[in-house]
């Protein structure tokens, strides 16, 4: 979509604001689309050796940009004693390709088969499970993928619906 400079001049105001909360704020990458009737805002921030990342959609972009910065700015407080203890942790580097997902129905009605729409590569790097843990809250993730530096075996730590999380341990 095209961005008017009003749009841009006020997701840069509000994504300004979340700079207090970082010692050295490395960069802020504001993604705006819209899909259908949704106006979807994506912010991604690399700062003091962590990445913060949130997305919202709502039926207007300057809502979805209030929402998601309101996101990150809960996410911040609530990591910030964590954020700062861990500094020295290095975050992953994400590489993303991806296309819009086709329609759901063919136009003769049959229903497709999902298809992998997003792929990301990312160095994996040895921590413990309770880093892993700490690096998918504050991705704002369902898992993470790691290597775990007691095992040096590829893991993945995972949020249950009580709240808890799982490890999955491969057995090679």
């Amino acid at each position: 979509m095209e961005v008017t400079d009003a749009l841009q001049r006020y997701a840069e105001k509000k994504v300004e604001k979340l700079g207090r909360y970082f010692n050295n704020l490395k960069s802020a990458v504001v993604t705006q689309s819209t899909l259908r009737n949704w106006h979807i805002v994506e912010v991604s921030l690399d700062g003091d050796g962590v990445v913060l990342r949130g997305e919202e959609r709502s039926d207007n972009m300057y809502a979805s940009i209030d929402a998601v910065v309101e996101k990150l700015e809960s996410q911040v407080k609530r990591f910030k004693g964590k954020l700062i203890d861990r500094s020295h942790l290095e975050a992953p580097r994400e590489s993303i390709s991806e296309e819009e997902p086709d329609e759901a129905v063919e136009a003769d009605g049959e229903q497709q088969l999902p298809q992998i729409v997003r792929t990301k590569r990312f160095p994996i790097k040895p921590m413990t499970p309770e880093e892993a843990s700490l690096e998918m809250e504050m991705l704002n993730h369902d898992f993470f993928v790691f290597r775990n530096g007691d095992t040096d075996a590829v893991n993945v730590v995972y949020k249950r619906q009580d709240g808890n999380y799982g490890l999955l341990e491969p057995e090679l």
